[in-house]
């Protein structure tokens, strides 16, 4: 039997740094999260990261754990060498670090670096609700939405590394503004923020507003405003799925983000309108639309899977 070996695992937010030491049989050991504090700058975030990874060495020196190498799942577009291509001002001064580049030269170890949704939904392929499918679909519906492609057990990057920034493609001419600078793109509609706002143009009240777990929970107990709502913002995923559908052929889907916590209520509102969208010869067995299931761990998880032997 191969001995267990390890990688250090990180999963860079605007809001929270998760980490983590991940074994090769999946296992997730000493899993934290830090502020992110991005606004202190490009530096305080290096520094912050670079003590946290060196934290993980040390321990797995401690333990006796060889280390493949480093893994790192970052917020912002990341291209092929793992430079932080685009960032959004959720992390200032983010944008252009060659973080694969500074990570090796600090710590000597094989690193890899791809955007925060690639991770999660490789992490979820590797070990959780996607194990073990070599095509689908990821979208992460947050503040924003993002989004993978997963092609033949692999992500399918594009030209330069970007392949699913699914939330700026536009479904509104003229529509919202966004905040890569055209309008009616998909995330202003169907991410959390656009569901916030569909609430607000809906007259829904404020503690809905603030907190949409309220909604959904008003619309289980048979609000006619709050299922009024859940419907228009599940058609409104159902819109960009629909798209997807008809651009790529896909018919599993993999949702992530806090909102996905609502099951299957979330779920079958997105269903129904995506049948009525998607062209019968499109469809086959059917669209298949799964929650994530590794809730906080998938981002670790999947930055863990890209090192090098980790899945050997």
């Amino acid at each position: 039997m191969s001995r267990q070996r390890y990688a250090i695992a990180i999963d860079l937010g605007g809001t929270g740094i998760k980490s983590a030491l991940v074994g090769t049989d999946g296992s997730v050991e000493h899993f934290h999260t830090v502020p992110t504090e991005a606004g202190q700058g490009r530096e305080a975030l290096l520094s912050k990261l670079f003590r946290l990874i060196a934290d993980h060495r040390r321990t797995a020196e401690q333990e006796g754990w060889p280390l493949l190498g480093i893994g790192v799942g970052t917020a912002g577009t990341v291209d092929s060498f793992g430079t932080v291509a685009y960032a959004t001002e959720h992390l200032p001064g983010w944008t252009g670090t060659p973080l694969r580049k500074l990570l090796e030269q600090e710590f000597g170890l094989p690193c890899v670096v791809v955007n925060d949704v690639h991770a999660i939904a490789l992490g979820e392929q590797w070990q959780g609700a996607a194990q073990g499918m070599a095509n689908l679909i990821c979208v992460a519906l947050g503040t924003g939405i993002g989004g993978c492609i997963i092609r033949n057990g692999a992500i399918f990057a594009g030209d330069d590394g970007y392949a699913g920034g699914f939330g700026h493609h536009i479904i509104a001419m003229g529509g919202l503004p966004c905040s890569c600078g055209n309008r009616g793109c998909w995330e202003n509609y169907a991410s959390v923020s656009g569901l916030k706002l569909l609430m607000r143009e809906q007259g829904a009240p404020g503690l809905w507003i603030e907190n949409p777990r309220e909604l959904f929970a008003q619309a289980r107990g048979g609000d006619s405003l709050a299922k009024e709502i859940v419907a228009l913002y599940g058609e409104r995923i159902a819109i960009g799925l629909a798209n997807l559908t008809h651009t790529l052929n896909s018919r599993h889907f993999l949702l992530a983000g806090a909102i996905t916590g609502q099951g299957e209520f979330l779920l079958e509102n997105i269903r129904e309108p995506l049948h009525r969208m998607v062209m019968p010869v499109y469809q086959g067995d059917g669209i298949h639309l799964y929650p994530a299931g590794l809730g906080e761990q998938a981002g670790v998880m999947g930055a863990a899977s890209i090192v090098p032997g980790m899945r050997e």
